[in-house]
């Protein structure tokens, strides 16, 4: 039954020159991106749609969701930001209580939901080959394939833990997330973190410390393997049924089934924010936010009706 439980200790990126260096969150970034272009173009080709509007409509996906999610998070999980160190929710430093390189930790996916539909939006008036449904309808393709390796990221990165997994035969040390660079080295007294890390996780000398690290869901896994399946559902009925065709169908299916998956995988993780675990009713706020998403899908998969078509 413990067979599944392991250790999660791994780098975290690969160090170039100095500071400089490549984190695998990053790649899973960029290959959710490229993969997504690539799926993309295929729909162009295959509907006969100019590739030269490709390009713009990567870039508002690119920036709507990195400044969607960013807002999301801030809006919906950390609002005091916005007075307490606003230029932090910009850009990726701390300036109180110390100036510190932070890095854009806190991304919200039912902000980048909304950031893309706005951008969407707003391509839709400047583009004007197909109506905004039509691309609402494909661009979820893409957007469902790289929430697969967004999630990866995040399990990479140890972060977006799960709760306790008890006597639930799948259960990870997540060490990194247990012990922050400083307490790794004060607690060891090895001045290099990542050989402190690698000490606790293979050292019997410091067994007691990996003993104390609670094996946890990976939350970050469920939600990428169920991810996969609602990549694979979108496309089965945009290849193999003629629901493509009808409008709003793809997006509305898209939202009921991705946020379906984000509704209940919320009962195993912790709070997205250290020390905030909000709860209205049963529910907190990852799945209150779910609810409204779910139920704007199944009104444009079985009640929308589009008054116009543009082509």
């Amino acid at each position: 039954m413990y067979l599944l439980e392991f250790n999660w200790n791994p780098i975290t990126g690969i160090d170039i020159i100095g500071n400089f260096k490549i984190h695998f969150y990053s790649l899973m970034w960029v290959t959710a991106f490229v993969i997504g272009w690539h799926i993309t173009k295929r729909i162009f080709k295959r509907e006969h749609v100019k590739i030269e509007y490709l390009d713009p409509l990567f870039i508002y996906t690119v920036l709507a969701t990195m400044l969607g999610a960013r807002l999301g998070h801030v809006i919906f999980y950390q609002p005091e930001l916005f007075s307490q160190d606003f230029f932090s929710v910009f850009l990726p430093f701390r300036f109180n209580p110390k100036f510190e390189f932070s890095g854009f930790s806190g991304l919200a996916s039912h902000g980048a939901a909304i950031g893309i539909i706005v951008a969407m939006f707003l391509y839709r008036r400047k583009y004007k080959y197909k109506s905004l449904m039509w691309i609402l309808d494909r661009i979820v393709i893409p957007v469902a394939s790289g929430a697969v390796f967004i999630r990866i990221g995040n399990f990479i990165n140890s972060e977006i833990v799960g709760k306790l997994s008890g006597d639930f035969p799948l259960g990870v040390r997540f060490i990194q997330e247990e012990y922050s660079k400083h307490d790794i080295v004060k607690l060891t007294g090895i001045q290099d973190y990542k050989a402190a890390y690698a000490a606790v996780t293979n050292s019997p000398k410091f067994a007691s410390l990996l003993e104390a690290v609670p094996y946890r869901h990976p939350a970050q896994m469920y939600e990428s393997f169920c991810y996969i399946f609602v990549f694979l559902i979108l496309l089965y009925f945009y290849l193999k049924t003629n629901k493509g065709d009808k409008p709003g169908f793809l997006f509305g299916l898209f939202l009921v089934l991705l946020w379906t998956v984000r509704f209940f995988v919320e009962f195993v993780k912790i709070a997205q924010v250290d020390g905030r675990d909000d709860y209205i009713w049963f529910m907190n706020t990852g799945q209150v936010l779910s609810i409204p998403f779910i139920l704007i899908g199944l009104y444009f998969m079985f009640f929308y009706k589009q008054k116009s078509t543009y082509h």
